[in-house]
């Protein structure tokens, strides 16, 4: 059984973004694990294990542009079907 069972990863694109905040919201706000953010103040990469992925789009929406979003569910991949 996998915990947190959403993949979730996304490019983020704003201005003055900063990873260290984005990684504090999202630690404090929403559960799940194995959160990394890389980037620079104008482009960030998201990857996020979570069971509540429109959460983490909600929160990205609010910053900038999200896009090259990929949502895959890892309990049917790990069963041998398509995420």
């Amino acid at each position: 059984m996998i915990e947190f069972k959403f993949d979730t990863q996304l490019l983020l694109e704003g201005k003055n973004l900063s990873d260290e905040e984005v990684k504090n919201y999202i630690t404090q706000n929403i559960e799940g694990d194995c959160l990394l953010v890389v980037g620079d103040d104008e482009m960030l990469r998201l990857h996020f294990h979570t069971n509540t992925p429109w959460k983490v789009l909600e929160y990205c929406d609010s910053l900038g542009d999200i896009q090259d979003i990929v949502v895959e569910n890892m309990e049917r991949q790990a069963n041998g079907l398509h995420g």
